[in-house]
């Protein structure tokens, strides 16, 4: 039985509660999080952020980080990066300075190596929410999958995306981003 899931205290409660393993893989060249406007603005016009949003996320990634818990992510990209990967680049130095492993892929590699277009968490190789979004990015909740074969397919293409992707540091400076 599958359930659905919006954003709020069950969904973080995922975050919070998983044992050894937090993943997600992203597919998108864009997200539409409020949340997120005006930092991104602020990055494209080259003005300094402390990214107030960013904060409670950290402090979560380095608690778990703390206690032998991993998080860890693939970003799949399309090249040249848009403006909003270029941001995600740019973000994802405080993710990875507070614990959190990020990798980034290229679309055509991912699609090469048949993963799918959807984002999902997978939590401790056993629990997958299969993200929902708008038509604008706007994130709307997940469905969790009870489903093993889908839970073992997801596990692969977690262990595929990740053996593919290339590390934040390393991706970062291949695509020579100035400001990372």
């Amino acid at each position: 039985m599958n359930r659905f899931i919006e954003p709020g205290p069950d969904f973080r409660e995922l975050f919070l509660s998983f044992e050894h393993t937090a993943f997600r893989l992203e597919t998108r060249d864009h997200y539409g999080a409020p949340y997120e406007q005006e930092s991104l603005r602020r990055f494209l016009a080259d003005e300094p952020d402390d990214l107030p949003w960013l904060r409670s996320w950290l402090d979560m990634i380095r608690e778990a980080t703390a206690a032998g818990r991993l998080f860890s992510r693939v970003r799949v990209v399309s090249t040249p990066l848009t403006d909003y990967s270029r941001f995600g680049v740019w973000c994802s130095r405080f993710t990875t300075g507070a614990g959190e492993d990020i990798r980034y892929l290229e679309r055509g590699r991912a699609e090469d190596s048949g993963l799918p277009r959807h984002d999902y968490w997978l939590f401790d190789s056993r629990t997958l929410l299969k993200m929902h979004f708008d038509d604008s990015s706007v994130f709307l909740g997940g469905q969790i999958i009870e489903d093993p074969q889908e839970v073992v397919r997801h596990n692969h293409w977690r262990d595929v995306a990740r053996h593919h992707a290339v590390e934040r540091e390393d991706f970062a400076a291949e695509q020579r981003l100035q400001r990372v």
